[in-house]
Order: structure tokens, then sequence, then C-alpha cells
């Protein structure tokens, strides 16, 4: 082994704490004592990162309970290296595991997992943090590459470099960059889409109408930041909850695509017989389409097994805790159900015959556009429609009787394992992530229970599905439309882009993939670094993955879904981290990987 090799980990947030906690899990087995520095690069605390540093509003919450975070393995994840436990938030905390931790918790719990894993290092590893941004890597693939920092004439020098570098700003595409040259030219207030807590939110006046653009995780930031966070307050619970002005609140005029918020937190618990999973898209399956020798499209070849896994899924929790919801014994229906092609009329018709009551049906469809068709004869009927909308999507996500909901969430984690495997052989887009999360990672029941009190107050209205803005030159101002309210326009001198910027190389506001990206790094149609599904490693414009350079996290093909793992469910993340972890590890072990880097690097 040589002396001095060294790992650079650029991002130190959460994918870099979880990669850095695999790295002293299995460095024993596979380094032993030799030396080694990890040089950590990130403006950031090293932990929460900038996405959960602890310097931010409390009012903004997490969007999972307490007791479903865990930044540890335990025996569900497939690895090969050891198992380590810890506690899950809830337990470190000393908290109610069922309530939704504040940001700012969960920064400090991120930041002791940090130091947990840091401190089980040997003394032979060295860590080092630079607080300020990654450049460039530059470097032969068999020699040592080197690694620009802002800041430094010096370039880090790394046997291996990791890209652990979460979420990024992105530079305005077309489109928003039209926006906001039409806003300058108008002195209006145009956000383009961002991290909600670092937006120039003081533009916003108030009593002043504005366009919201997007009803995901973004926007219930935006709303919670400028209700509460200007010194409104909610007053009763449930039902009854009412929302005191202070006066200082815009009004958010807000639409979308669907023109609905994401799908509750599901607030019951997951009991009694679970649905045996993966069956319709498993190993099998992702095996016969790794093995096709033409490419692989999602709409074509693997959409049609995720609808039928989900609805596997589905049915089998109807039918083994709602049997009265069914006309057919289980074993003729599961027959059946096997044997009919997915998404198509034979199936249908087997579930059709089996459930009765349409609305025991899954229709993933009409889920993904649950107001197409719809039409309000005026916009106070379309804000009780929504708000109709709201309650009973509340409702069925408390109510057990409509737990083959929670059965169909297993289901998307089951099927996301597998998507993980195909990596870069399939383009999953955007629209995959963007309908899991609408269906799996919605904002908890109470920020839907506020929104429909904002929306009683006056203080949002919703604008409804299919919003089209346009930039009124005449009038020097924005406009809204939306499919459900025909010929109504909705006018204001604000706009913001409520959503996260999409993690294309093309567009990313990180110096270092922009350069990868320009340099020949692989990127999918939809921008995505490609990364090899073995171990991570970062894929060249040749097709060969590159052996010193690892890429985790939501900017590659294998992005996992969801922030942060449950408890004992598979943590696909983990496993991600664990066979990077030992691929770099066993590199170092394995290799004369310190050639001398040429100077012109």
């Amino acid at each position: 082994m040589s002396p001095g090799a060294s790992i650079v980990v650029v991002g130190a947030g959460p994918r870099g704490t979880g990669f850095l906690e695999r790295l002293a899990a299995n460095l024993p087995e596979l380094y032993g004592d030799g030396p080694l520095d990890v040089h950590l690069v990130d403006p950031h605390p090293p932990g929460p990162g900038r996405i959960w540093r602890t310097e931010q509003s409390p009012l903004l919450w997490m969007n999972s309970q307490a007791e479903d975070v865990t930044m540890f393995t335990d025996e569900t994840v497939e690895l090969d290296g050891p198992v380590r436990p810890g506690p899950t938030l809830a337990e470190w905390a000393g908290i109610d595991g069922r309530t939704f931790p504040s940001r700012p918790q969960q920064g400090a719990y991120l930041r002791w997992v940090y130091e947990r894993a840091r401190d089980a290092l040997p003394v032979t590893v060295t860590v080092h943090e630079h607080r300020t941004t990654a450049l460039r890597i530059g470097g032969p693939r068999e020699g040592r590459q080197r690694v620009w920092l802002e800041g430094s004439a010096v370039p880090l020098l790394a046997d291996l470099v990791v890209l652990t570098v979460g979420h990024l700003d992105a530079h305005p595409d077309r489109e928003q960059r039209e926006l906001a040259a039409f806003a300058a030219r108008h002195r209006l207030v145009h956000l383009p889409p961002d991290f909600t807590a670092d937006s120039d939110l003081g533009a916003l006046r108030a009593g002043e109408p504005v366009l919201v653009r997007g009803l995901g995780l973004a926007f219930v930031d935006l709303m919670v930041l400028l209700t509460e966070g200007r010194g409104g307050r909610y007053e009763g619970e449930g039902d009854a909850l009412v929302y005191v002005p202070s006066g200082r609140e815009p009004v958010l005029h807000v639409g979308s695509r669907r023109g609905v918020p994401y799908h509750s937190k599901i607030g019951y618990a997951f009991d009694g017989e679970r649905p045996p999973l993966p069956r319709f898209f498993g190993a099998e399956q992702t095996d016969a389409l790794l093995r096709r020798t033409g490419p692989v499209d999602f709409g074509r070849d693997v959409w049609p097994l995720v609808d039928k896994e989900l609805g596997w899924a589905h049915y089998h929790r109807l039918f083994s805790t709602h049997p009265e919801r069914t006309s057919l014994a289980w074993s003729d229906f599961e027959k059946a159900y096997e044997q009919a092609p997915p998404r198509g009329a034979e199936l249908a018709a087997v579930v059709a015959a089996a459930v009765p009551d349409p609305a025991d049906r899954l229709d993933l469809d009409a889920l993904d556009h649950p107001l197409d068709g719809i039409r309000f004869d005026s916009a106070e009927a379309l804000q009780h429609g929504l708000r109709d909308y709201i309650t009973d999507d509340l409702n069925r996500r408390h109510d057990p009787a409509h737990s083959p909901d929670a059965a169909v969430f297993a289901g998307l984690l089951s099927v996301y394992g597998q998507l993980l495997r195909l990596g870069r052989h399939v383009d999953l887009g955007g629209w995959w992530h963007g309908f899991f999360s609408y269906l799996a990672s919605g904002p908890p029941g109470p920020r839907l229970r506020q929104l429909l009190a904002l929306s009683r107050a006056g203080v949002v209205r919703f604008l409804g599905p299919q919003v089209a803005v346009e930039a009124d030159e005449e009038r020097g101002v924005f406009r809204a439309s939306s499919a459900a309210a025909p010929g109504a326009w909705t006018e204001a001198r604000a706009l913001v882009e409520a959503r996260l910027p999409d993690p294309t190389l093309e567009l990313t506001g990180s110096p270092l993939l922009r350069a990868l990206y320009e340099e020949g790094a692989r990127a999918t149609a939809s921008g995505l670094l490609v990364v090899d599904p073995a171990d991570g490693r970062i894929v060249e414009h040749d097709g060969r993955p590159h052996p010193r350079r690892f890429a985790l996290g939501p900017h590659t093909t294998a992005r996992a879904g969801g922030a942060f793992t449950r408890p004992r469910t598979g943590g696909v993340a983990f496993g991600q981290n664990d066979v990077t972890a030992r691929a770099a590890l066993a590199f170092l072990r394995d290799r004369e990987c310190r050639l001398p880097a040429p100077l012109s690097a």
C-alpha cells in the first residue's frame, strides 16, 4: 500500500456524511491501519450542509416524522460492509417519534452523525475540512487527480474523488431568463426556482398579489415564511383551524400543472400483512431489461411494469384487509392479475370484475391528473372545489380504511430500488421523480390544514391546474390563467417559481459539475450525470467508467427517492454509499494509485 493515499469528497452534507460513515465502517477490513487523508470540501457545515443548516427558521419542518429518519444501517440493508446501527432522529433527540421536527433539529442530528463517523476513523486517518467550493477536477485516468478550490492557487492532490454535492443552484433556462428580463424592464419581482429559505422574500410586499407556480414542498416553505414568518398565527385545531393575519402577508395566487398540493403524508400506522414485493418488477424483470441490446424506453418498457407492481401492492392490501369490498377469491384474482398483460383492457377487466367500487381501484393516470376535465363557473367556485379536494385527501390519508394507499407507498420504494439498478440504461426524466414525490413525499397533514385556513382567510387563492403565465408587455404585469377557469386571468407584479432548480449538468450552478460536463462526462437527455450503477463511478463520453472519480446523489442517474431513509426499509442510499466506499478502499489497497500527475493536468 502506498503511503499518504488521499480521497477528496466534494459535498459534506447528508450524502457526504453517509459516505464517510461507510468509509469508517469498511476501512478496517479493506484498508487496515495505513495512512489516509480525507479532504471534505463544502462551503457549508459538515453534516447538515446547506439545506439542513441549523441557522435557519425553526418554522421550517422536515417532511418526515422523527421516527422515520435514520442515518444508520440495519439488517434490512443489502450491503457487503458491516452493519453499524445507530439512533433515529427521534431516539437521538428524545422527542415524540410522530412529530415533524424542525430543520434546525435535523441539522443538529446530522452534525452529531458526522462527528460520530469522523471519530470512528482510526488515528492513521486525517480528516481535513475545506469550507470552500470545488471548481474543477483534472488529472489523467491512471494518475492522481487534482481538485482546484476557490480561493486557493494550489490544488488538492487525490487518488480518488467522490462527488456527494446534493442539491445545487442552477443557472436559469431560456424561459426564466426571458421572465427575469421582462421583470427588470417593468420593475417587477421575479424569483426563479430556488431553495425557498434562501430566496429574497423581502421583495414580496404586504397585501399585494403574487403569482406562484408550484404546489409542492417549496411552496409549503414559501407559505410558512410569508405567513407565520411574518407574524401571523393559527387559532383552533383540525377543521376549525383559523388563520389570524398580521397584515404583513402578500396574497398568494398559486397553481401548478396538477393544480393541487402533493398528497398528504399518511397519518396512520401501517400494520397487518404487507404486500410481498417485488412481484412484477423485481430482479428478474430488471435483468431482462439490462440484457437488451437496444435502448430501454421508460414509457414503453418500464412504466407498464411499475404500474402493475403498484397495482399488485394496492390490491394485495385491499383483499387482505377489506375482503368485503371485493367480489372474487384472492387466489382467483391473483392468478388472473398475474396472467393479464400490464396496462391493458384485459387487466382493467380483471380488476373491474373483482373490485366493484371504482373508488377502490388504483388508477395512476387519474391520480396524476386529478382535475383534468373539471371546469369551475367562477373563481370562488374554484376555491371551494380545491378546498373540498384537499379536505378529502386529508381525510383519506388519515383513515386506515384506505390503507392500500400505504401499500402503494411500499410499492414505490420497491420500484425505486429496481430503477436504480437500471441506472444509465434508461433515462427516467423529471416526470417520474415528480410523480414519486407527489404520491409519496407530500407535506405533513398539519401543513395542509394550515393551507386550508389560509385559503379561507383569503391569504392563499388557488389558480387551478395547467397554469399558464404570460408576460404582458402592454400592461407591464405578469398574468396567469388555468384550464379549470377558461377566460379568467389573474394579474400581479410579482412571480415566484416555487420549485427546486432542476439538477441538470447543462445548467448546474456547480462550476465543478459544469466543467465535468463540458470536458465530456456523459449525461442523460434530462441532464443527469451518468454513473456506473455497480459502484457509482462517473461514466465518460466513451462509455468507460472513470477509475478514480465517483458520484452519489440527486445529480446522478443513481439518485434515490426521498431525502432520508426510514429504518428497516432496505436503505437503498445506504447500500450505494457502502458499495462506493468499498470500491474506493479496495482501489487504494490493491493498486499503485499514486502516479505523479503531469504539471499540465
